[in-house]
């Protein structure tokens, strides 16, 4: 007889997890079925333009980071010195990678962070932030794979001289016949450093910063603020913000990727991490984040007030402002 109340406490906590399980399964029946096309083309667009027109400093950047003995003193010497060596058709290269690569990685980055929002949402009960936060590492998880083949062949473009004027139908063959298939995403750990702290920062960032100033904008509805004239000021400040905490935050990422794809590295992950620590110390993760600041902030901010008018474009209101 004394098993009957076990038997019924385990039959109710059993229930308990069925009913958990099934409304997260269902909060993702729902996300999917409510799944709107126009985040992931924002994204994509947004991600490609801001990219794409901020190489020449992504090809300076990751010069100073894979040879810093050579570029050893700061962004506009290094630039000066490859425009002399090399020609200015130098600062392209990795253009074609960067431009496919971050467009899909875009796409999927926005799209899946606003998919799985609401449920973390509903999964979380209500706890806003840590929701933002469990939907932009989901995002930034699937972006890193997407785009680890396309970063893979730029930073071997922009750094391996046999890889030199290549474009991504060349360098993509090049890299599996060296290696193999596989061989594209042999830096999927590296990649995972950078992109999940990366779109963790920006994207929840830009959401909680934007969300707190149309909350203040909000207060002053009364006077002569007219808050849909300032939703561009709402956009760029809001990815200004994010930029900083997103270059910060995956500034290490970012140097263990260009040391393990700088070239044909044997090391593995846990090895490139030694080797930056023996070369620099603490502070080897952090060559080139003046380069890298300069570089990140344009992208993002760039990227983020492109997504919110390509957004509004397409019908969708501005970040935060709902």
């Amino acid at each position: 007889m004394r098993l009957i109340p076990v038997i019924s406490l385990l039959a109710i906590a059993n229930c308990a997890t069925d009913v958990a399980a099934g409304g997260a399964a269902n909060a993702a029946a729902n996300a999917l079925k409510s799944v709107d096309y126009r985040y992931f083309v924002a994204g994509g667009v947004c991600a490609a333009t801001s990219h794409g027109i901020t190489t020449p400093i992504d090809v300076v950047k990751t010069r100073i980071q894979a040879q810093p003995e050579v570029f050893d003193k700061g962004l506009q010497a290094a630039t000066v010195s490859i425009l002399k060596a090399e020609g200015p058709s130098a600062l392209l290269g990795g253009l074609g990678p960067t431009v496919v690569g971050y467009g899909i990685e875009g796409a999927m980055k926005f799209g899946v962070y606003e998919v799985m929002k609401p449920v973390m949402a509903n999964i979380l009960k209500g706890d806003t932030t840590t929701a933002f936060i469990a939907a932009s590492v989901i995002a930034g998880a699937v972006a890193s794979v997407l785009l680890c083949p396309m970063e893979s062949a730029r930073i071997r473009i922009v750094t391996d001289p046999e890889y030199k004027g290549m474009g991504l139908i060349q360098s993509l063959p090049k890299l599996i016949n060296e290696g193999g298939f596989l061989n594209l995403f042999g830096g999927i750990y590296a990649m995972l450093s950078k992109q999940v702290p990366y779109t963790m920062a920006k994207q929840v960032s830009f959401d909680i910063v934007a969300g707190l100033l149309y909350s203040f904008l909000a207060t002053k509805k009364e006077g002569s603020i007219n808050v849909d004239d300032l939703k561009w000021v709402v956009s760029v400040i809001s990815a200004f913000v994010a930029s900083l905490f997103a270059c910060i935050s995956s500034q290490p990422g970012d140097m263990i990727l260009t040391e393990t794809y700088k070239g044909a590295s044997q090391n593995g992950f846990f090895g490139v991490v030694g080797n930056i620590y023996n070369k620099g110390g603490f502070g080897g993760f952090f060559t080139g984040t003046g380069a890298r600041i300069i570089h990140v902030s344009t992208i993002i901010t760039s990227q983020l007030v492109i997504y919110d008018i390509v957004k509004q474009m397409l019908g969708l209101p501005a970040t935060g402002s709902h």
